[in-house]
């Protein structure tokens, strides 16, 4: 199982808004949560970059397009709530 670092990114910009409740900050707790759930981070790679940009633009939010990009690229499936996402030729798994 693998968290992107695009969730990390967004979580941590979320709680900084105020937007985001977490049990602690999200720089101490992130590693804590991935540790307990045996969850890789999966780092952004330029190939990811580019296959965001090259996205068609049925979404505009940069961490959901870095996120699809990651699933099509790594070949995983995408766990997310967002119905908007199934545009997109990515596996999807509904949260």
């Amino acid at each position: 199982m693998a968290l992107s670092v695009v969730s990390g990114w967004e979580m941590a910009s979320k709680q900084a808004l105020g937007r985001l409740a977490l049990p602690d900050s999200a720089r101490r707790w992130l590693p804590i949560a991935l540790a307990e759930l045996r969850c890789e981070p999966l780092e952004l790679t330029l190939d990811h970059a580019i296959e965001a940009a090259l996205l068609p633009l049925h979404h505009r939010d940069p961490f959901d397009r870095f996120l699809i990009a990651q699933a099509r690229v790594e070949g995983l499936t995408l766990v997310t709530s967002d119905r908007s996402l199934s545009r997109y030729e990515v596996e999807i798994l509904r949260a």
